[in-house]
């Protein structure tokens, strides 16, 4: 009788460590997941470092929904700017932002700095890598009118349908990403974005 309580104790353990390992793994993919954004220009496309705020966290939830194009123009001689469709909240302070910095506006306006400015600004993230005259011609600097792509996944082509492996579809074209943007093979089980596209493999 002893022996049996003390494997069911033992089995019980096991198995609660085990989910905790499994749910502190899922929670730090979700972590990952949402501290990044995508920002495509031209074709080219950048990954953003999220700041972790109330901003962002909406910002993550609206993008889930798709992509989202808006368009900038560029002001003072150290930002694209203009607004984003819609509202985020604010959490301004005094902020002197530099090169690379993505910023939240009066709540729906959105700056891209290749430059330097001091004002009260919610901070939204930071762009990845690139050196300041490499921000300058990636974010078009001086130009207007700029088509910015703000996405969750490293391919912002837009996701047009969702087939199954069996729905006689054209083979899509490397490379392939899941929907975290993380590029994979293209025997990924699961859901997989390719082309432009999303499918269910």
């Amino acid at each position: 009788m002893e022996q049996t309580l003390f494997r069911k104790c033992i089995l019980a353990a096991v198995t609660f460590a085990f989910a905790a390992c499994c749910n502190t793994e899922s929670n730090e993919i979700n972590a990952q997941t949402a501290n990044k954004m995508y920002i495509t220009i031209d074709g080219k496309t950048q990954s953003v470092t999220l700041a972790n705020n109330q901003a962002t966290q909406e910002l993550v939830t609206k993008l889930q929904n798709g992509a989202v194009t808006i368009t900038l123009n560029s002001s003072g001689g150290f930002e694209i700017w203009g607004s984003l469709g819609f509202t985020l909240p604010t959490s301004n302070q005094r902020i002197t932002a530099q090169p690379g910095d993505v910023i939240l506006y009066n709540g729906s306006y959105i700056c891209l700095f290749y430059g330097t400015n001091s004002w009260e600004y919610t901070r939204l993230g930071k762009i990845d890598g690139l050196s300041e005259s490499e921000l300058r011609t990636f974010l078009k600097a001086g130009s207007s009118n700029v088509a910015v792509t703000l996405s969750l996944t490293s391919d912002a082509t837009g996701i047009r349908s969702v087939r199954s492996k069996d729905s006689n579809a054209p083979k899509p074209l490397s490379p392939a990403y899941t929907p975290n943007g993380i590029r994979t093979s293209a025997n990924h089980k699961g859901i997989v974005i390719q082309g432009g596209k999303k499918f269910i493999k």
